[in-house]
């Protein structure tokens, strides 16, 4: 039985950390909220600990998982030959969502890196992470609170319909703030190479930086990486049960990315097919006369990507509970947030149309 241990997000109750970071210390695993989206924690030198993330999960033994640290003096247990140029980003951005990739430490097990000699590494700009993680004493390792292969978690309830059952204890400490997970950064490459695309946008790291961030093409999600040297990179990720239908509005044109995702619609609708339409604030009038047989969702405005970002996963998961058999969803143009939002979506759909 999964323990569900409450608390306020800005004034977390000590007695609830305590009583997770005793489940952590004792070999249990806990999800716990970040400012991105709920994590699975465990131990980071605990090996059979980390084994249970992955089996609650259904995780490839490969795809390595996140080191959260609650202060820069825990970063020497986990990471040697730390360069300059992540420091700086350090200065700037940690606390908060941005990934670093480090040589690793030899005490942190093979299995929390995937079999890699370097390590993913961050500190979560969340009171209920960092006081969790300073209870605890030492890093913990948490990739998302979710199945593999599901939409990420942005609230409690969302890791007790995946995980309940399956893991420890879950802190319910309300939605998260960002609604994406963390933006991850390979800084050894030369250039740094975009590993997955988060909450910070590449253009505010390569301000810092000083030169420009290589973006792959798997950053953008058209493909996936032939190995996982991060968190979404190599499997398929993001994905409601509902099929959906991705409209990339590659042209920038707005009206004929309107005119496709409703002639897509129209045309399932008229073989019998029950159509959930998830569109921008903007274009959701464009849509709420077509059918019976079609449920609009708003995704947020265009003029706000922020929005857009945070509601992501909230919308996806809530597909599935509109009993719809395909899904068509709007893009939108891949500068700052949106990018992060266009590989999510890229990664979650199963039929990508160019508009």
């Amino acid at each position: 039985m999964t323990m569900i241990l409450k608390t306020d997000p800005q004034r977390p109750d000590p007695e609830v950390l305590r009583t997770a970071a005793e489940i952590l210390r004792g070999g249990g695993i806990v999800a716990f909220p970040t400012e991105t989206v709920y994590g699975l924690a465990a131990v980071v030198f605990n090996e059979a600990a980390v084994k249970k993330i992955f089996f609650a999960k259904m995780r490839p033994p490969d795809n390595p998982l996140i080191v959260h640290i609650s202060d820069i003096s825990m970063l020497d247990e986990v990471a040697v030959n730390v360069p300059k140029k992540a420091y700086n980003l350090m200065e700037t951005f940690w606390p908060g969502p941005l990934t670093l990739i480090l040589p690793k430490h030899h005490n942190v097990p093979k299995t929390v890196t995937g079999g890699l000699d370097t390590v993913a590494v961050r500190m979560p700009a969340h009171p209920v992470a960092m006081m969790l993680i300073n209870e605890v004493g030492v890093p913990i390792a948490a990739p998302s609170a979710n199945l593999a292969g599901r939409p990420s978690p942005t609230t409690a309830a969302h890791v007790i319909r995946d995980l309940y059952g399956r893991i420890d204890a879950i802190i319910d400490a309300g939605e998260t703030i960002y609604g994406v997970e963390s933006t991850v950064v390979n800084i050894l490459a030369e250039p740094p190479l975009l590993l997955r695309p988060g909450a910070y946008t590449v253009e505010d790291l390569e301000r810092v930086l000083g030169e420009k961030i290589t973006i792959p093409e798997f950053a953008r999600g058209y493909i996936e990486a032939e190995d996982a040297l991060a968190p979404g990179m190599k499997y398929k990720h993001y994905s409601p049960e509902t099929p959906i239908i991705l409209i990339d509005p590659s042209s920038g044109d707005v009206k004929k990315m309107v005119d496709v995702v409703r002639d897509t619609a129209l045309s399932y609708i008229n073989e019998g097919y029950r159509v959930c339409i998830v569109a921008t604030f903007e274009n959701v009038d464009e849509y709420s006369s077509i059918s019976r047989n079609a449920v609009v969702l708003g995704l947020g405005s265009r003029k706000n990507a922020f929005e857009i970002a945070k509601n992501l996963f909230k919308i996806l998961r809530s597909i599935d509970d509109l009993n719809c058999d395909i899904a068509i969803i709007e893009g939108v143009q891949e500068k700052g947030l949106g990018l992060t939002v266009m590989n999510r979506l890229r990664k979650a759909s199963k039929t990508i149309i160019k508009a």
